[in-house]
């Protein structure tokens, strides 16, 4: 079984949560009660959009697994107007803490259509901010966030929508669909 998931923001992308703050914030069972399926990766807290689970760990193990390179697709809200410099630098590989990123592509786009955050962004009206499409094909810890700081550029807001061939389609957030 292949499930797709839109997660909403402030949601643990797992099935239990027994740290102090988990009145504060939901987790998987707070929307999917179907069992014996688990995420394949992971998607933070603080960030949105699809995350897939399933029941077959051979599909689990090809989709997660770093070596795959499978591609991984992010609208990305950064504070900020970044130069194409700053976004050639992102294309190139990025020297984080942890070792270079691998190149990603990454380019400018208009406002996505997508449902409002809850709750909102800050805004700041002496700064502005541009949306990003980022596609990655690994997946280090906060990765998007700390690649687009790294270049001057903190996200505001992160969205995945699609992983490898599976998009959000139409699915809001805190909605899932049996896909196969």
């Amino acid at each position: 079984m292949l499930v797709k998931f839109n997660k909403p923001f402030n949601v643990m992308s797992q099935f239990t949560d027994k740290s102090k703050k988990a009145i504060e914030r939901g987790n998987l069972s707070d929307f999917i009660s179907i069992p014996n399926i688990y995420p394949v990766g992971r998607l933070d807290k603080d960030s949105e959009g699809l995350m897939l689970l399933s029941d077959d760990g051979k599909l689990q193990h090809k989709l997660s697994n770093p070596k795959n390179k499978i591609k991984k697709t992010y609208y990305v809200q950064v504070e900020g107007e970044p130069k194409k410099s700053d976004l050639d630098s992102i294309r190139e590989g990025i020297l984080l803490k942890d070792g270079i990123t691998r190149p990603a592509d990454v380019k400018i786009i208009e406002l996505p259509h997508m449902w409002e955050r809850i709750p909102p962004i800050r805004v700041r009206k002496t700064v502005p901010d541009t949306w990003l499409e980022i596609i990655i094909s690994e997946g280090k810890n906060r990765q998007i966030r700390r690649m687009t700081a790294a270049v001057g550029y903190p996200t505001l807001r992160l969205v995945r929508t699609k992983i490898d061939n599976y998009g959000l389609e139409n699915l809001m957030p805190g909605d899932f669909a049996i896909i196969r």
